[in-house]
């Protein structure tokens, strides 16, 4: 039986709904043959540039009608495919590369579709950030997707510092003219040290995936100017446990830790020596796993 053998011959729900549909983020392969199948069977597809959809849908041999739902007419559009759903067809939607509503337009859709009453279903596939969050190493722990940055230097700046005593892995995504900018201040705010996925054009030809230390990032950018181009994905390490504790409140931790559980001997070191509480109990949680 082939791959495609085992698929319904209808993938629609009996009720008008509407699909979100992750698409390739640059090699047609990895599409899903549920995608194909939702997409060559509903009656619209929004899409976030309809030309650029128009390639995908005809590489495919697909010919449903194309509606354009972007940042500047979320609202708009989502009343015309409410009115699509209340006439009984399906809808699909999709952006121009990987999962709709994560950093691109559609949430806002969404949202008002689940206020009008109707079933929003996911199709799941290419989604940029866990792409890159899979190949870092970074994630055993954890992860916080940040999207997208401020993109005035300040406020970048001060959404990165936010976010300085994270200790999960940050997944952020950045337009080329913006990315030394941005891998500057993040040098800036975290360190030299702090570990680095740079991840570049991913699944497409000129793919380049590189891990180094921030402190090294702006010399690879500036060794070739072809590094420039293309949508990033960047994979930051967490904070380290004990990241920003002086040897006094380490020491005081680790003498309380010989006798008391993790989280009281935590709370007391604050208490003692001044030191962050969650440092704290981030070391100590460390130290445990090492004994």
């Amino acid at each position: 039986m082939s791959a495609t053998a085992s698929l319904p011959e209808r993938p629609l729900s009996s009720t008008p709904s509407l699909y979100v549909v992750a698409t390739p983020l640059g090699n047609l392969n990895d599409i899903t043959l549920r995608a194909l199948a939702v997409l060559g069977a509903v009656d619209v597809v929004a899409a976030e540039d309809t030309r650029h959809s128009q390639r995908l849908l005809d590489a495919f041999g697909l010919k449903p009608r194309l509606t354009a739902v972007h940042q500047h007419n979320e609202q708009t559009a989502a009343a015309q495919l409410i009115a699509h759903l209340e006439a009984g067809r399906h809808v699909a939607l999709i952006t121009d590369a990987g999962t709709p509503a994560v950093s691109d337009p559609g949430a806002r859709l969404v949202a008002r579709v689940r206020e009008a009453g109707f079933p929003v279903v996911p199709l799941p596939g290419p989604c940029a950030a866990v792409a890159a969050l899979s190949v870092s190493g970074f994630a055993e722990g954890g992860f916080r997707f940040v999207g997208f940055l401020p993109t005035r230097a300040a406020a970048r700046v001060a959404a990165l510092s936010a976010l300085r005593d994270e200790r999960d892995a940050m997944v952020f995504y950045e337009a080329p003219h913006r990315i030394v900018e941005c891998v500057a201040d993040l040098a800036q705010v975290f360190g030299d040290a702090r570990e680095l996925l740079i991840a570049r054009e991913m699944t497409k030809l000129h793919e380049q995936i590189v891990r180094m230390p921030l402190g090294e990032a702006a010399a690879w950018f500036a060794a070739d100017s072809n590094r420039l181009r293309g949508e990033f994905v960047l994979v930051l390490a967490g904070a380290p446990a004990g990241e920003g504790l002086d040897a006094e409140a380490v020491r005081v931790l680790d003498l309380l830790l010989a006798e008391l559980p993790v989280k009281s001997a935590a709370q007391l070191a604050a208490g003692i020596t001044g030191a962050p509480r969650k440092a704290l109990y981030a070391l100590a949680l460390e130290r445990r796993r090492e004994d």
